[in-house]
């Protein structure tokens, strides 16, 4: 929700999974949310990050590390990674 000047004023803003886009649940204790900070052509952090989402039954069924890959090569921070879901 948003006031007259239009900012968030809810408490509890949900985060969304990055790989299924469905709801982390406050109680979602096995979700975890990563921080890729971006490098410039001499490998030096420029201050900026790529923040991805994964619930916990998606770490659960062992799928995350295959989303990260997946998700890091549409944003183009990897490069020739091999994935079992092509």
């Amino acid at each position: 929700m948003q006031n007259d000047q239009g900012q968030v004023v809810d408490l509890y803003v949900p985060r969304k999974c990055s790989a299924t886009n469905r709801l982390i649940t406050a109680k979602d204790h096995a979700s975890v949310q990563i921080n890729v900070g971006e490098v410039d052509e001499e490998g030096k952090l420029t201050g900026t990050n790529v923040t991805y989402a994964f619930h916990g039954g998606l770490r659960e069924t062992g799928d995350s590390d295959d989303a990260l890959n997946r998700l890091a090569t549409a944003d183009g921070l990897l490069k020739n990674t091999w994935s079992y879901a092509k």
